[in-house]
């Protein structure tokens, strides 16, 4: 690009997806860049054969006015439903009922994402970024905050922009900017690297027979190392297959994440087997391994402007709150600071 568009969005998960539409809706130039083949993160749906299963994200919740506007217009298009309001940890009786719906996307999770992502004029996928770097307006002056960004990815090809936003798990984030020598402000530097996430292992099992588990065909048990097993068929996305989904908890995630993809399969078959009838048959097996799943520790805000460069925010579930929606309300504080920052810049003589 020779002319820099307004906002660069690093990441096409759910916090880069609603942060370029909000921009987009106010007439910013936008350019998304994600590093995998489709949009989503960890909004993530894996197509095996003729069946589906989530391999992220299972349900999300709702408990702010702010996302439950989003989410109603998903349910008045019925692309999302309430799948259950608590699961049974497995113990006789042993459920939480909150009263919270959980919902789920009736084509599977990343179906969301490309709801979101369809009205996005300018998405580039594949693009695996090498580094970025700010940009004064002038060797003379310096000025780092009217200079704007320059990205490019391991191809050769730049990307220029006047603002940015990076979605990415924060420590891949900044490695971007370490990697183009940003001189991030050492308060800035200092929380964001407090900032922690636990891996996680996910399974997916293609069965031939019954599996054994509680209505509406899910266990959550966050405290053993399995800490979620579903039946993708019973949720309702896969109608053709019975595929399962196992997550483990991020202590098991975390002792076994270097361990080899047969060791670990084995350890979750065996923990799905006794919800296997008799004559059930494990037929076909993936395994994802998830390497920033869960942020231990957060950033209080639902975003982080950095000080003195050009306009940058970071967002993601690593602030204020995870899941998915926190991940989402971040990408809309994104948004709205870079919205201001950039009209603060339009109106400066």
């Amino acid at each position: 690009m020779n002319q820099p568009i307004d906002v660069l969005i690093v990441g096409a998960g759910i916090s880069g997806l609603l942060a370029a539409g909000e921009l987009q809706k106010a007439g910013f130039q936008v350019q998304t860049v994600e590093m995998e083949q489709t949009v989503g993160g960890r909004l993530a749906t894996q197509p095996i054969r003729n069946g589906r299963a989530d391999i992220g994200a299972q349900f999300f919740t709702v408990r702010t006015a702010k996302f439950q506007q989003y989410v109603n217009t998903w349910l008045q298009k019925d692309l999302i439903f309430v799948w259950s309001y608590g699961w049974s940890d497995g113990s006789l009786g042993g459920s939480t009922h909150d009263g919270y719906p959980r919902y789920a996307a009736r084509n599977g999770m990343n179906s969301i994402a490309q709801y979101l992502a369809r009205p996005l004029t300018n998405i580039q996928l594949n693009t695996r970024l090498a580094a970025i770097r700010p940009l004064s307006d002038s060797e003379k002056t310096g000025n780092w905050k009217a200079g704007g960004w320059e990205a490019a990815d391991k191809n050769g090809q730049v990307f220029r922009s006047r603002a940015l936003i990076l979605t990415p798990p924060v420590p891949r984030s900044l490695a971007l900017l370490a990697a183009g020598a940003t001189p991030l402000h050492r308060d800035d530097q200092s929380s964001l690297t407090r900032i922690t996430y636990a891996p996680s292992l996910c399974a997916t099992f293609w069965v031939n027979g019954k599996v054994h588990l509680p209505e509406p065909g899910a266990l959550q048990r966050p405290l053993s190392p399995i800490s979620w097993i579903a039946d993708n068929q019973r949720k309702g996305i896969s109608p053709e297959a019975t595929l399962i989904t196992m997550q483990s908890s991020p202590a098991f995630s975390q002792a076994h994440c270097n361990d080899s993809d047969k060791d670990v399969m084995a350890e979750l078959r065996a923990a799905l087997t006794p919800h296997l009838d008799g004559n059930a048959i494990i037929t076909e097996e993936h395994l994802m391994r998830w390497r920033c799943a869960l942020p231990l520790t957060l950033y209080p805000e639902r975003t982080l402007l950095a000080q003195n460069l050009p306009p940058l925010a970071f967002a993601g579930d690593a602030f204020k709150e995870p899941r998915v929606e926190g991940a989402a309300l971040s990408g809309l504080a994104a948004s709205a600071a870079i919205a201001a920052a950039l009209t603060q810049l339009n109106n400066q003589p």
